[in-house]
């Protein structure tokens, strides 16, 4: 028998934990720079995107609320395809649903709005002989308004005033255009919600993986499900608003009960800036209707209650904690897509949270704080549950 000498088979070479140490440490900075670049470019697109899209907003708007309109739409063709329809059919039939609702609500409100609009001139002078009023019981700021004129009178100057179309002239000037984008918006939308299957199945058997296509799939299904729940919800509670404004308007007399009735549920839409808004036109048309003051604010004051019951205690009681976003993050996409596409944007920004926030969840909240004093700028790898089929808890 042989005895076995010694192989020559190389022994694996023991690194010094000194170097272990450096090599973890160039790792650790290459990624920190990586991370910082990521934040810089970040930061630079969300400055100058609202430039961009302002300036393109003929064609970045309709393409927006194109993609809005899928997520919300794509839950309702899906039932529709559900019960056998084909799926072009059942696409065109949910766009048709949302145009018929538009229509709807624009019939209760611009309908009686036009026929109150030749009233208006006569209800703001009302307004202000009812503040010249006011004005007289507090003759003191009277006298200090007089004395500041006086006193910047010998500046003379001449006004030049420009000429500008009137709100009749600028409503026909812009028709075409909106007009167009609309058109082409649906349009998009009916493509897009007729194309969700094909994009569905791309998602699904395009990965390298089945734990990122399930992944995928979760994160298509979770966002249609949040974003189409949260408006069909916030849209049946706006219903119950108006129900109980045009009620509340009838009482007190206002002429076209059912206009306010769907403005206030159109502006509840709007988070903060439309009951707002709503107080405001209430106030005008209610101390417009009245002789006297205080009871002119009756209806305004009667809605801002109304409001704050439902904004404080019924929204968040049927929402629950699924649709809770920071109202802080509400007020930013609100101001910011406002800025960019006014109101337009004002009704977009909640549904485009929604998908950011359903999309973050997913993938994983950047650590932008703990980022500044040293961590890492995700807790975890976001892309490690798309390798073993599971998901990433929500940060």
């Amino acid at each position: 028998m042989m005895a076995s000498g010694p192989t020559n088979e190389e022994k694996p070479e023991l690194v010094p934990p000194a170097e272990v140490t450096t090599r973890h440490g160039l790792a650790e900075q290459e990624l920190r720079l990586i991370s910082a670049l990521a934040v810089i470019l970040g930061l630079g697109l969300f400055f100058a995107l609202p430039f961009v899209l302002s300036i393109g907003s003929v064609v970045f708007l309709p393409v927006t609320a194109a993609l809005v309109l899928t997520v919300i739409l794509s839950p309702l063709a899906d039932k529709l395809a559900g019960l056998g329809l084909p799926n072009a059919l059942a696409s065109f039939i949910a766009i048709l649903i949302l145009i018929a609702i538009i229509l709807f609500g624009l019939a209760l409100i611009l309908q009686p709005a036009i026929a109150l609009f030749d009233q208006v001139p006569e209800l703001i002078s009302h307004v202000g002989h009812r503040f010249n009023e006011l004005q007289d019981k507090f003759a003191w700021l009277s006298r200090i308004n007089t004395q500041l004129s006086d006193l910047l009178s010998h500046r003379s100057h001449r006004e030049v005033v420009l000429a500008s179309p009137t709100p009749l002239e600028s409503i026909a000037i812009a028709t075409p255009s909106v007009v167009i984008e609309i058109v082409l918006t649906l349009l998009m939308a009916f493509f897009m919600v007729e194309a969700r299957v094909r994009m569905r199945q791309k998602l699904l058997l395009g990965r390298s993986s089945f734990g990122s296509s399930i992944k995928a799939a979760r994160v298509i299904r979770e966002i249609q499900d949040r974003v189409a729940s949260y408006i069909l919800t916030v849209a049946l509670i706006n219903i119950g608003i108006g129900i109980i404004v045009a009620t509340g308007a009838w009482l007190f007399g206002l002429e076209a009960p059912i206009m306010w009735g769907g403005l206030a549920a159109l502006l509840n839409f709007i988070p903060y800036v439309g009951p707002a808004a709503m107080i405001g036109v209430l106030g005008v048309f209610g101390i417009g209707s009245t002789e006297t003051l205080l009871p002119g604010l009756v209806p305004a004051l009667a809605y801002l209650c109304l409001h704050a019951v439902e904004a404080n205690f019924i929204t968040p009681s049927i929402l629950g904690a699924r649709f809770t976003v920071n109202p802080l993050l509400i007020l930013i996409a609100l101001s910011y897509f406002s800025w960019i596409w006014g109101v337009i944007g004002a009704l977009l920004s909640v549904p485009i949270l929604l998908i950011l926030t359903a999309l973050f969840d997913h993938i994983g909240h950047p650590n932008l704080i703990g980022f500044v004093f040293g961590e890492p700028l995700f807790a975890s790898n976001p892309f490690d549950a798309a390798d073993t089929g599971e998901e990433t808890p929500p940060q």
